[in-house]
């Protein structure tokens, strides 16, 4: 199967495989689709860092892949996986999809799961992508 990247990237939406809900994007290369499916963990490029980072390498929340699927136009992936873990997010969130946006601004809508001082050590929230 060809995919359709734009640049050397190619989203990937991250479903968790039970509850249907949506955990976080992130961008792959081949390289981390590669490591991906040799090792059955989510594995991305780090945009910010410009290398290879896998789901759970400091948090030890990692991300079991249970199916990749191609969207029609093969330039988006959606992966069905298992989070181990209380979430997903570096901000302490189940979801990195915690704030709901409408005309009255921006609404945090749920509970934090986790300390990300504790997990990750600093109080800096960068993006993981």
């Amino acid at each position: 199967m060809e995919l359709k990247y734009s640049g050397d990237l190619i989203p990937a939406v991250i479903q968790d495989r039970k509850s249907g809900k949506v955990l976080m994007l992130g961008y792959m290369n081949e390289d981390a689709i590669v490591k991906t499916l040799e090792t059955g963990f989510v594995t991305f490029f780090s945009r910010s860092r410009q290398k290879l980072w896998t789901k759970g390498e400091t948090s030890g929340h990692t991300l079991k892949v249970r199916e990749i699927r191609v969207d029609c136009d093969h330039d988006a992936l959606l992966i069905q996986a298992d989070l181990s873990g209380p979430g997903c997010c570096h901000m302490g969130y189940k979801s990195c999809f915690f704030r709901k946006l409408s005309s009255k601004g921006e609404e945090i809508i749920l509970d934090r799961e986790f300390d990300p001082e504790a997990v990750y050590g600093n109080t800096k929230q960068e993006s993981q992508t």
